[in-house]
């Protein structure tokens, strides 16, 4: 008998996709389980509407993500830091700073888990930061550390 996954089963398969099981599997475990349904014309057509669902969301998160890439690219943000003498700063600013600085200076919302420092900024100057949009988008913000004054 073929079966539609609506969860994913250990050893099994993942979920959506049609696996063949045996009568007394699926009669028995999966479907009185709610993990599958039978894989009939009305099913399939359901999967396979639901599947060009998840691909027009997934296309428009994209999209969305492009758009506010480049929009993150004309933008500059600017920390300030306390330092000492010669430009030495007192700590490093952190991907926590920068989002908040983003959010109150851009009005842009980014999830400081997404921002990625290759090192901690811990001098002033201008430095370009990657953040992780989507995984198939990189955007790029440009953030100038100054002295606090």
């Amino acid at each position: 008998m073929k079966v539609i996954l609506l969860e994913d089963v250990k050893n099994l398969g993942k979920k959506g996709e049609v696996v063949k099981v045996s009568d007394g599997y699926a009669r028995n475990f999966v479907i009185p389980k709610k993990l599958g349904v039978e894989a009939n014309g009305k099913n399939m057509n359901d999967l396979k509407l639901q599947k060009a669902n998840e691909e027009r969301i997934a296309k428009e998160l994209l999209e969305a993500a492009e758009k506010f890439a480049a929009e993150m690219e004309t933008k500059e943000v600017v920390v300030s830091i306390k330092s000492g003498e010669g430009g030495r700063t007192f700590g490093s600013v952190s991907s926590k700073e920068i989002a908040e600085a983003a959010k109150a200076q851009c009005g842009m919302e980014i999830d400081k888990k997404k921002i990625q420092l290759p090192e901690a900024i811990k001098s002033l100057g201008a430095y370009e930061v990657s953040v992780k949009l989507h995984p198939k988008v990189m955007g790029k913000l440009k953030v100038k550390v100054q002295e606090a004054k």
